[in-house]
């Protein structure tokens, strides 16, 4: 855990554990070839959270910082729709699609005030 020991903020702190979260999820999930690719979908959407509010703390610009937790707030929402199709398709039992849900609803939240409170403090300039 020694990222997280240099990156205080709650959103960084929460995407990049929700990040993990996932790999062991998905780690954990059994399935054939063909299905790979859902899981796949998951796996990359899911790490692409914490991967994009990271590379946000070294934004060039207010812009650019909106523009990659923007990117997130995306992939944010793509990770709820693949844990909706894997609990719906029994892949992840209800238990583990609430709590991984309520997580990701809770980064969403983060994200959207993010964006919301520098695009207001942009304004304000």
């Amino acid at each position: 855990m020694s990222y997280l020991q240099y990156n205080s903020s709650p959103l960084t702190r929460k995407s990049y554990l929700f990040g993990v979260r996932v790999v062991k999820t998905v780690k954990g999930i059994k399935c054939s070839p063909k299905e790979y690719g859902m899981i796949n979908q998951l796996f990359r959407s899911g790490t692409a959270i914490g991967a994009l509010v990271s590379e946000a703390t070294y934004a060039q610009s207010p812009a650019d910082f909106i523009n990659k937790l923007s990117i997130a707030l995306k992939e944010c929402n793509e990770t709820l729709y693949w844990l909706n199709i894997l609990e719906d398709t029994e892949y992840l039992n209800e238990q583990e699609f609430e709590s991984m849900s309520k997580d990701c609803q809770e980064l969403l939240a983060l994200l959207i005030s993010s964006i919301k409170t520098t695009k207001q403090h942009n304004e304000n300039k």
